[in-house]
């Protein structure tokens, strides 16, 4: 079965289209790497709720989006060695020099999925 990472991040929303490009590239970097497959999604029903929610796992403010997304590995090994390759690539070291996001408020894990349907 695959292996999973997934993400969480604050978008200011001035930085929308910024954060897309730095998707793409990161997309193409992670899939010349050995990513199966990346998804990004921008939220657009995600209330900031009274005890939990995506906008306040990331503290997100009034001109913030959240964004959900996730890349699919084949397993937890080839997972380990695309991270590697894509941090080392030039490509990404090059736009994240100013990212379009807090990194410090970013969400991310590995998981393990249990169903595939």
């Amino acid at each position: 079965m695959s292996y999973v990472d997934g993400f969480i991040i604050p978008v200011h929303k001035d930085r929308l289209e910024d954060y897309r490009a730095l998707a793409r590239l990161g997309a193409e970097v992670f899939k010349d790497h050995g990513a199966l497959a990346v998804v990004e999604c921008v939220g657009d029903d995600v209330p900031y709720g009274t005890l939990t929610s995506f906008p306040r796992s990331v503290q997100a403010t009034e001109d913030e989006v959240v964004v959900f997304s996730w890349i699919i590995h084949a397993s937890r090994e080839a997972r380990d060695a695309t991270n590697a390759k894509a941090m080392a690539d030039e490509r990404l070291k090059e736009c994240m020099t100013n990212p379009p996001f807090d990194g410090k408020r970013m969400i991310w894990g590995g998981f393990v999925p249990f169903l595939e349907a």
